[in-house]
């Protein structure tokens, strides 16, 4: 049976999926590419079977999910590509309107969490996918993630604030953006077909960990970003899917049912186990 898989076409996916196709038969597999937010929507309805998606889609519909093990796209502190964009520093945005990526929903939270938990501010929020100038113009500050956001630094005349540094500067934790995420009723029909890609994803995670040089020789991003920048990128993004990751989401879990932001603090549940 063919797995529908959702594929996030930004470039901290870009080593898994590079590694995926070289090495492994992916004839089984279906590939539907888009940003974080419309892979979210297509996941709770059906339309994919797996993907590597927001874990903020996890938390809000936990009962239909499950996860693949050993496997996150995650910060060990500072992402560089999930930023906050201001024209005033940090400390000067309580009480102000906050644009917001209108590709994500993790990174929409988790500024939400930093702003009221690490500095005790009250704010309110509008979606945008204004440019980055424009939305400037309208609001103080701007949250802009993925390739958008690696893109938005080299214009160098605003301030910017990484995400994933400021959660480790709060929390200690790493910060899980995406979990390669199940949906529990793929896993009773096509049991055999995940278990044999959860067994390739992590050999792939491991290959393309071992050679980014030639992932980013050849990659699409090399039009806007040199080898080794891309390199260095990817060295900052963690992979993996350890307890201590597994800490931070549940810290993420838990401030975000303190604020009301999901309904119920989720139940971790991995595929294999009880999925």
């Amino acid at each position: 049976m063919t797995l529908n898989i959702g594929h996030i076409e930004y470039a901290n996916c870009t080593p898994i999926f590079s590694a995926l196709a070289a090495n492994f038969d992916c004839s089984g597999y279906r590939f539907l590419g888009g940003v974080p937010s419309r892979l979210n929507a297509m996941l709770r309805e059906g339309a994919l079977d797996l993907s590597p998606s927001s874990s903020f889609e996890y938390a809000e519909a936990h009962d239909q999910y499950c996860l693949f093990p050993e496997l996150s796209i995650s910060s060990l502190g500072q992402v560089k590509s999930v930023l906050l964009f201001s024209r005033v520093p940090i400390e000067e945005l309580d009480g102000c309107r906050i644009g917001l990526s209108a590709e994500s929903d993790t990174s929409v939270n988790l500024l939400k969490v930093l702003l009221a938990k690490k500095h005790g501010f009250s704010n309110s929020y509008e979606r945008t996918s204004l440019s980055l100038p424009e939305v400037l113009e309208r609001f103080p500050a701007a949250l802009l993630i993925g390739d958008a956001a690696l893109k938005g630094v080299d214009a160098g005349i605003y301030r910017s604030y990484d995400l994933g540094e400021l959660w480790r500067e709060f929390t200690g934790l790493p910060f899980v953006f995406a979990l390669w995420i199940v949906r529990r009723d793929s896993a009773l029909v096509k049991h055999d077909e995940l278990a044999a890609l959860g067994r390739d994803l992590i050999a792939a995670k491991n290959i393309a960990c071992a050679s980014y040089p030639e992932i980013a020789a050849t990659c699409r991003e090399r039009e806007w970003l040199s080898v080794s920048d891309l390199v260095d990128y990817w060295n900052t993004i963690s992979y993996d899917l350890t307890p201590a990751h597994l800490e931070g989401v549940r810290c993420f879990f838990q401030y975000a049912f303190e604020m009301g932001l999901i309904p119920t603090l989720p139940v971790i549940r991995f595929f294999g186990e009880e999925c």
